[in-house]
């Protein structure tokens, strides 16, 4: 990292453990891409709680975005960087905000771990709160655009054929959902460090209600608005989606479920670590996206209770799972010291929305 300022607003200096040697990186990457030769300055991307982003900014001032995994332990099909790249290097012909992956390393001694090299994506990510551009939350008309946006994306994702992207290969839709109810409840029981009374009342639901899949779709498996960048100049129009790592083919009401977990309303009171600003004046309704959401793909809503429930079980597992590294000392980055708590807030939350 250089000693003067950060290049770009949107990154800060590497969280400490998290460093990465960038005279490695800039010895691998040089002859592989356009303007990629010499050390890099390396920043980080601030947002997320799992896989980790730098900015490499080269001498002659190109830049691209390297993905890695965390440290620590790690659930056997997550942060998978050799599936984000699969996906990105094809999907970006077909899906537009899907950003271009160039380079995939496996080579462990080059930064200790296996990691990609994609495009630079310039644009807005909005999390918690609405960001000045977009007028701070006043701006109904704003807010109202944020909240179609991600849906009306989602919808278009839905819509784009594996095959004819060169991804029908990447999963088993059939029986996906089941497999994804009991993965999600293995890592539950490897990353729990108490007894959570509704946990295995949530799980059991799950179980017993599970409804039929709708025809398979590509799924993201995180699709959440601050995944998503929009233009600075237009909150209606999506100019990047991220975090592809657990992207597969199966059932796409999952997406949508995963998505309204973080979809809290007005009067909900509830404090999650990478919200949305889902309650401003404007922002629609979890029954109002489901239904933009029907209108936009065509598809059958009426199961989706069900998927709201486990969408809400699964983001529980997440924070657990992150709050579990933290416990353990695989991870110092103290933003996951109350996830214990949150994570038994967001099983309270699937139990008391069971039909």
């Amino acid at each position: 990292m250089a000693a003067g300022g950060p290049p770009d607003p949107d990154v800060v200096p590497v969280r400490a453990g998290e460093e990465i040697e960038a005279a490695a990186v800039g010895a691998y990457l040089t002859g592989k891409l356009p303007e990629a030769d010499g050390v890099p300055e390396v920043w980080q991307f601030p947002g997320g709680h799992a896989n980790l982003t730098y900015l490499l900014h080269h001498p002659g001032g190109r830049d691209y975005v390297l993905r890695r995994p965390p440290p620590g332990d790690l659930p056997a099909s997550a942060h998978d960087m050799g599936r984000e790249y699969r996906v990105l290097s094809v999907l970006y012909r077909v899906f537009p905000p899907a950003p271009r992956a160039y380079v995939y390393c496996e080579d462990r001694s080059i930064i200790g771990v296996p990691f990609f090299v994609m495009e630079r994506r310039r644009g807005t990510v909005v999390r918690r709160e609405v960001p000045p551009e977009f007028g701070e939350g006043s701006d109904v008309a704003a807010n109202r655009k944020l909240s179609e946006v991600i849906i009306d994306t989602l919808a278009a994702f839905h819509a784009v054929d594996p095959r004819g992207a060169g991804l029908e290969g990447l999963g088993r839709p059939e029986g996906y959902l089941a497999r994804q109810v009991n993965g999600w409840t293995e890592r539950w029981e490897r990353a729990r460090t108490k007894d959570v009374p509704a946990a295995p009342v949530v799980i059991g639901w799950l179980g017993q209600h599970m409804p039929p899949s709708p025809p398979p779709t590509l799924v993201h498996n995180d699709w959440r608005l601050d995944n998503m960048a929009v233009a600075p100049d237009d909150p209606g129009r999506c100019v990047a989606v991220y975090d592809w790592d657990m992207c597969t083919v199966g059932d796409p009401f999952t997406d949508l479920g995963t998505l309204l977990s973080s979809w809290f309303e007005a009067g909900e009171e509830y404090a999650f670590l990478a919200s949305m600003p889902s309650r401003v004046p404007g922002f629609m309704t979890r029954a109002e996206a489901i239904a933009r959401y029907a209108a936009r793909s065509g598809r059958d809503v009426a199961h989706m209770p069900y998927y709201y429930v486990f969408g809400l079980f699964k983001m529980a597992v997440v924070v657990q799972q992150l709050y579990y590294r933290w416990h353990k000392g695989q991870t110092r980055d103290d933003r996951m010291a109350g996830g214990e708590a949150v994570a038994e807030g967001l099983i309270d939350l699937a139990r008391a929305n069971m039909g």
